[in-house]
């Protein structure tokens, strides 16, 4: 008669092993992913920070850059005021331009999730079948 291995376990054993380790995995994956994702958010964080930063600079800029517009137009004759009306309506006339050319194209923007629609339609349709 033949005697089993002495290191065969049952069955029963090896399934709740792996279902233990599977479990540790998954735990460690989510982990690292949590850790990955955080570092991620920093340099995010601080990026986007720097862009601030840079678009209040070159505001400021534009702002300097306007009066001194200003101040030219109304060294070459024109009153202050009336210097000033015109720079205003030139930059107004700029801004709203681009903020309707803005507004026209966000609404041509179709926002649906078309891949994740689809995927969504296939999966459905799958397990309609597997239940038949």
């Amino acid at each position: 008669m033949a005697q089993p291995y002495q290191n065969e376990r049952p069955l029963g054993e090896l399934f709740a092993e792996l279902s233990r380790e599977t479990s540790t995995l998954v735990r460690s994956e989510v982990a690292l992913a949590k850790s990955e994702l955080t570092q991620t958010a920093a340099r995010v964080g601080r990026d986007s920070a720097m862009v601030a930063l840079g678009g209040a600079l070159a505001h400021a800029g534009l702002l300097v850059i306007v009066a001194a517009v200003v101040l030219l137009l109304a060294q070459s004759g024109l009153s202050p005021w009336l210097a000033a009306v015109v720079v205003g309506i030139v930059f107004a006339g700029a801004g709203y331009f681009f903020v309707q050319k803005g507004i026209t194209a966000l609404k041509r923007e179709d926002i649906t999730p078309k891949q994740t629609v689809e995927s969504m339609k296939e999966t459905a349709q799958w397990a309609k079948h597997q239940t038949h």
